[in-house]
């Protein structure tokens, strides 16, 4: 009952700070004045003084009053504690003293009401920096930063052509997002985040749509540009992701994972089981402001997730999570802008990427299957996906082909924390360390310090993008990874990647290759 106060009441003291910022602005900015505007420039003066003072007073009476207010609060939880720690000798003292905590609730209820709407006329007396769109707002700022190393110590001179030449080692921001979300009036809500790490001066959007949420059978309804729901480790965010960069299945078949479409998406009431179903347009648009073609290369895809064991008394500790996937399209064959296309990198931040099918003339449509599983016991987590990828050509272009691959990978926590699962969305959820990170010195001179927490993995990653006279390749990698958690919105991670690869025509680029990376990430 008392914890509801709490927003109320940080929304005074944000306020109370705000009127402060807004009045030391006021008090800053220049007069103008010159001639015969000296009068005007005087009585101009005498008004904003007038109206910083008033703007001071309420501030002062609205402190006032809040302090007042939380003597009241203290006062009440000490009785509430009184209360729980005393034995009632009679029902009808316990009933009267009930009433009496209540009737006290409800008036401090009421008065915080009252402080909302003096917090609310002050708002609108003192000029602000920052205002709102409409009344009753919720909206958060977010962002994240990923700070990349990447080294390319042994790689065959045969690989060089699906690179462009010798790979080079490089530094470089992977993301830097920064995004607004929130909630409007009665049920909408919305996203939007920005990314400004692809180069070149270039900036494109991630999530950037609206929604409903509550609503009769379709649960919550997502509009705009968001996660196609295939692909597990696509699924998972990169801020909780075990490895630097993801599988070569998972990003061949569903690059940057985001297309605009119109999903619905829910869960069960004791979350074991939930869903994603929609339809998206296939083409990746996130650099443009959307998608222009009289083809428009929809797809139908959705997503089932059930965990069917979750260890309550451990607090998620165990559990096991199995899903299936699927998506069927209409990609334009005999466009330049077929979305029937399916590449990526070598598992790391190259220039080029090594597998690559090239956009497949006359493709009709193509179905997609994801087989996902994971099992975490304590510290031990285990996490495998199967993809495969059929695409049907009118006969007279060529032969149906079909792509497929697979991971598997493994990781341990070396200071005991485990991998969190979220069962509303079935995917991995923040690392929170038993211990965060840090060196300081304390009072006595002393040095005191905190490891964080240490995560060791390995991943198998295959993938074959060959099929008839389509020689998107074929490859391979082993990556081990050692992952170090400051605390729960910062971390090291550690990969190194040793595989080989046979890619284009007559393999023309093969060979075996060994990556080293390294990334810093935060989140806010």
């Amino acid at each position: 009952m008392l914890a509801k106060f709490a927003l109320p009441a940080t929304l005074v003291a944000i306020m109370i700070c705000s009127g402060s910022v807004c009045s030391t602005a006021n008090a800053q900015q220049p007069l103008y004045s010159s001639g015969g505007q000296e009068n005007v420039t005087r009585v101009a003066r005498v008004v904003r003084q007038d109206e910083d003072d008033k703007a001071d007073d309420a501030t002062a009476k609205l402190q006032e009053q809040l302090e007042k207010m939380q003597l009241r609060l203290e006062e009440l939880e000490n009785d509430v504690e009184k209360k729980l720690d005393s034995q009632p000798k009679k029902k009808k003292e316990d009933d009267k003293s009930d009433k009496e905590v209540d009737k006290r609730l409800d008036e401090l209820e009421k008065d915080f009401k009252k402080q909302a709407k003096a917090v609310e006329k002050i708002e609108d007396a003192v000029p602000g920096f920052v205002v709102h769109g409409h009344k009753s707002p919720k909206l958060k700022f977010f962002g994240r930063i990923h700070y990349d190393y990447w080294a390319f110590p042994a790689v065959e001179s045969t690989i060089n052509p699906l690179e462009g030449g010798d790979p080079q080692d490089r530094f470089n921001f992977r993301r830097m997002r920064i995004g607004v979300s929130g909630d409007l009036t009665d049920n909408m809500f919305y996203k939007y985040e920005g990314e400004f790490a692809g180069g070149s001066g270039n900036t494109s959007y991630r999530d950037a749509y609206i929604g409903f949420k509550e609503l009769p059978y379709l649960n919550t309804v997502i509009i705009g540009n968001h996660k196609r729901p295939y692909g597990l480790d696509h699924l998972n965010s990169s801020r909780h992701n075990v490895f630097i960069e993801r599988p070569f299945i998972v990003e061949a078949f569903n690059q940057d994972s985001r297309r605009l479409g119109i999903s619905s998406n829910g869960v069960s009431e004791d979350q074991n089981v939930n869903w994603r179903v929609g339809v998206w347009n296939q083409l990746l648009t996130q650099t443009s402001s959307g998608y222009i073609d009289d083809h428009y290369q929809l797809e139908v895809a959705g997503r089932l997730a059930a965990t069917p064991w979750w260890d309550d008394s451990s607090g998620g500790r165990g559990y096991a999570h199995f899903a299936i996937s699927g998506s069927a399209g209409v990609p334009a064959g005999n466009n330049a802008n077929n979305a029937a296309r399916y590449r990526t990198r070598p598992e790391a931040r190259s220039s080029g990427r090594w597998l690559d099918t090239g956009r497949i003339s006359g493709a009709n449509s193509n179905y997609l299957i994801g087989l996902e599983k994971a099992i975490n016991i304590g510290s031990f987590n285990w996490t495998s996906e199967y993809m495969r990828n059929n695409v049907d050509r009118r006969d007279a272009v060529g032969e149906d082909v079909a792509f497929d691959g697979l991971y598997t990978q493994v990781s341990y926590f070396l200071t005991g924390e485990h991998r969190r699962w979220n069962r509303r969305t079935g995917t991995l959820d923040r690392i929170k360390p038993i211990e965060n990170f840090f060196l300081v010195r304390d009072c006595d001179c002393n040095t005191q310090s905190g490891w964080g927490a240490w995560e060791v993995s390995a991943r198998y990653s295959t993938a074959d993008l060959n099929d008839f006279d389509i020689l998107g390749g074929d490859a391979d990698s082993l990556t081990l990874g050692l992952n170090w958690y400051w605390n729960q919105y910062a971390r090291m991670q550690f990969n190194y990647i040793n595989g080989d690869i046979h890619s284009g025509p007559d393999a023309a680029g093969q060979g075996d290759y060994e990556i080293f990376g390294v990334r810093m990430m935060v989140d806010f």
